[in-house]
């Protein structure tokens, strides 16, 4: 027994180095220009930098926001999928540990009419795996990096239903005022029919312009309904964001909205530290880089000793009274011998995979490059459109006026009035859908640069204890990043 102690301690000491911890593989990626050649950028500064409420200043928006990371569903199973794999990560960890179990056991015998015997055993029996070639250890750093990544899964699913119900309160507020310049549209085309129909029974125009004034107002009060619609299906959507029964939505105005002016994208490499999403990509693969190292340790030998101590009377066939100690130790060596092709095989699967997360990890930092250069461009754009798209109704709206004049004086046809009035209408429509699309590419920015990963706004303890807790959370966040 003492040699095999022996023998364990050394193998721990020679086998505690055979595999290296993860380490970041060489992508063969120019990080520094993964926004595109024409966003290369030296300033460290960000957008992803300002917390949630610094972004949406709208005291309205902020308070469904909070409501929404309160009571969404999906964002309480990403919390419980943190505490599975805290659970498992603590499982894995207690694997070094020998294992004890505790079986008494009594019977009750009599043969040829003789009088009976009782027997009894009270062991404590110990069993205890020694991690020779590491598939304990690689095994718990896989869970550690599963608990890794479902904190970022976690993370991710918060940034999403930040930017998700900001989305949608945008959209609202784009609706609202779509819907308030079609009324006023059809109001001065009501308006417009009945000068015309007056303008018909003193002679100046036909039957046929007071219809096509008319029908232009039919078409475009129809289409208020429609925007109602919208209106009623995108707060149902928010509604369901928040986890709450549908209702109307408390709200401002779009023309109220003020956003961060800045749009800095930092530097290209920090979307690994800031991108749940690429971070959780990397875990991944940190978890398929240990699952293949287990994979490896399951080719070498595994040694478990094991042993039993407790109190019995049953001393092989013979009955003892009183009872004595009950005292066993064991050590087996276990070597794969006809398994090993399954073992060689499956390591073969685990490199595949590990390889498959490569690309992946790979893949993931290129899309968060895409998605930050379509964010800012699709920003920029609507920026760019928003001088001359002021020109463009100051224009529109000065034929409509002039028109207008003129068909009151007989000088213009009953179609130029019509048909700047059309105009003008499409223009501002469009101008708030341009306002909308600046917001949501600002929003879409700063999503896809990590933003709101820490949020001492919303996150802050409510006490003392509370606060102490936390500086230990973040303690132990830290350490399981540096192993």
């Amino acid at each position: 027994m003492k040699r095999i102690i022996i023998l364990c301690a050394v193998a721990m000491v020679t086998g505690c180095g055979i595999y290296k911890p993860y380490s970041q593989p060489e992508l063969e990626l120019q990080t520094d220009t993964l926004y595109g050649v024409e966003h290369v950028t030296s300033d460290t500064t960000s957008l992803a930098d300002l917390g949630w409420r610094e972004i949406f200043t709208d005291p309205c928006l902020q308070g469904l926001i909070e409501r929404g990371l309160e009571n969404n569903s999906d964002l309480l199973a990403a919390h419980q999928r943190v505490k599975e794999a805290e659970a498992a990560l603590k499982s894995a960890r207690l694997s070094f540990l020998p294992s004890f179990n505790l079986s008494p056991n009594g019977g009750v015998s009599s043969f040829g009419g003789t009088s009976s015997g009782w027997t009894y055993s009270v062991p404590l029996a110990a069993s205890w795996q020694i991690d020779l070639f590491g598939g304990i250890n690689n095994a718990k750093r896989k869970a550690k990096a599963t608990y890794m990544q479902s904190q970022e899964y976690r993370q991710a699913v918060r940034t999403q239903l930040i930017a998700g119900i900001a989305n949608a309160y945008y959209t609202l507020l784009m609706l609202d005022s779509q819907f308030e310049v079609t009324r006023r549209t059809a109001q001065s085309l009501e308006k417009s029919a009945e000068t015309m129909a007056a303008m018909m029974q003193a002679g100046m125009t036909n039957r046929a312009g007071v219809a096509q004034i008319e029908a232009a107002y039919y078409s475009v009060y129809t289409s208020t309904y429609d925007l109602t619609q919208s209106i009623l299906e995108v707060q149902n959507t928010l509604c369901l964001l928040l986890g709450e029964i549908p209702h109307e939505i408390e709200r401002g105005q779009l023309s109220e909205q003020q956003l961060p002016e800045m749009l800095a994208t930092g530097l290209p490499v920090r979307l690994l530290a800031l991108r749940p999403d690429v971070r959780a990509a990397e875990y991944s693969l940190m978890q398929a880089y240990y699952a293949t190292a287990a994979a490896r340790s399951a080719l070498y030998p595994t040694l478990t000793l094991s042993g039993t101590l407790g109190w019995t009377n049953n001393a092989g066939s013979a009955v003892v009274n009183p009872g004595e100690i009950l005292l066993s130790a064991a050590g087996s060596l276990v070597a794969p011998i006809f398994n090993g092709g399954r073992a060689r095989a499956q390591l073969k699967i685990a490199k595949a995979q590990q390889e498959e997360a490569r690309l992946a990890f790979r893949q993931a930092l290129l899309n968060a490059g895409a998605e930050v250069n379509n964010a800012l461009g699709k920003c920029q754009t609507a920026r760019g459109k928003r001088s001359w798209r002021e020109q463009q109704i100051a224009a529109l709206e000065s034929a409509y006026e002039s028109t207008q004049l003129l068909m009151q004086h007989g000088s213009t046809t009953y179609l130029e009035v019509l048909t700047a009035e059309q105009n003008f209408l499409q223009g501002k429509i469009a101008q708030i859908t341009d306002r909308f699309e600046e917001i949501q590419g600002t929003i879409n920015l700063y999503v896809s640069l990590g933003g709101g990963r820490d949020d001492a706004a919303y996150e802050q303890p409510k006490d003392k204890r509370a606060e102490r807790k936390a500086a230990r959370e973040a303690r132990r966040m830290q350490k399981l990043r540096e192993e």
